[in-house]
């Protein structure tokens, strides 16, 4: 029973961390495409709000369920597929911070914009582009990731 629990925990947490940042991608993308800064800093106040509530709280739990169902099935730290996972979780968590700070910066600029009535700074622009470019590796290896627990290739050197 406990290792249907932590298997369970562990699956709903890596669909949290994939559906919002597929989610976040897109509203942020979609909203940039407007150029319009009320719209811009709304769903950028929203994307930082879903980052602090479901990305993190998964980001925080996700190696710790890993942790527990690796103890309970007796899988070692070490194994290929773990560690690789493990690897390129380090991997998403080093394009993610950078990402959060960004989405934050982008919301100020945007509020900022608008309520000057401006369009969006040059700074605003050249974030966003660092923004979109963080989030493609960042994606690619919570894919690998589930690719990785779904099939648990034999990995060993």
């Amino acid at each position: 029973m406990w290792y249907e629990i932590l298997r369970f925990a562990h699956v709903i947490g890596a669909c949290v961390l994939l559906g919002t940042g597929a989610g976040i991608a897109f509203f942020m993308v979609m909203s940039n495409r407007t150029q319009d800064p009320v719209l811009i800093a709304h769903v950028a106040g929203i994307v930082v709000l879903a980052d602090t509530v479901f990305t993190a709280t998964a980001a925080v739990f996700q190696p710790i369920t890993g942790y527990l169902l690796t103890r309970e099935v007796g899988w070692p730290l070490l194994e290929g597929w773990v560690l690789v996972s493990l690897c390129l979780y380090v991997i998403v968590g080093l394009f993610w911070l950078p990402v959060v700070w960004i989405q934050i910066r982008l919301r100020r600029l945007a509020k900022r914009a608008a309520l000057a009535g401006e369009e969006l700074p040059a700074e605003y622009q050249r974030l966003y582009r660092i923004w979109f470019v963080c989030g493609f590796p960042a994606f690619i290896a919570v894919l690998a990731i589930v690719w990785l627990m779904l099939t648990r290739p034999d990995l060993s050197l």
